[in-house]
Order: structure tokens, then sequence, then C-alpha cells
């Protein structure tokens, strides 16, 4: 059974950081692009940031220079490294991975930025 699991959204205040977390069981991970998601209350479902089986990183504009996303193969896990974070930043986070016609969505963590 394939399974992403995020963690690491909490409450943060404007400017602050959170390292978000996709732990992926039952897939080779490492065979898989991995894509960061976001949805915000009332919003469509956006991509934030990706990377290639083999490393290579993609953003979109209002993230670049701030999020950082990466990957361990070893540990199964993709991060997603959020700093100077700002409130237009709340959202639900994904992530997503894809290998061939295989198509896989974790269950999403909270980030709520406040003060």
């Amino acid at each position: 059974q394939v399974q992403l699991v995020e963690s690491g959204g909490g409450l943060v205040q404007p400017g602050g950081s959170l390292r978000l977390s996709c732990a992926a069981s039952g897939i080779i991970f490492s065979f898989y692009h991995v894509g960061w998601y976001r949805q915000a209350p009332g919003k469509q479902r956006d991509l934030v940031a990706t990377i290639t089986s083999g490393g290579s990183t993609t953003y979109v504009d209002s993230v670049r220079g701030r999020f950082t996303i990466s990957r361990d193969n070893v540990n199964n896990t993709v991060y997603l490294q959020m700093n100077s974070l700002k409130r237009e930043d709340t959202a639900v986070y994904y992530c997503n991975s894809r290998h061939s016609v295989a198509d896989y969505w974790g269950q999403g963590t909270q980030v709520t930025v406040s003060s």
C-alpha cells in the first residue's frame, strides 16, 4: 500500500520558517518526481515546487528564493524548507509523487502564517 505522509506544518509568524516533510512508503521513491502543492481556502490547488528523480528543481515565482525543495532517497523523504514566510503562504500543503501512470497524493499539512 502506497502512502505519502506530510508533516511539519503549523502556525508561524510572518518572516518565520518551517520545514515540511513528505515521507513515502510502499514505493521506490527515488524513481518518482515529487511536487509540493498548496491550497488556500476558497482557491484552487496550485503547484509550489518540484523535484525530479534526478534532483532538478523548479519553483513558482512567488516562492523562488524563499523555499527550497530537496530529497533524501535513502529515507524516502522529500522536504520543503520555507523561509521568510508571508501571510499569503497560508494554505494546506500537499505532496504529490508521479512516475509513469502512478500518481499519489498525501493528506496535506496546514501552514498558517499569522501574527
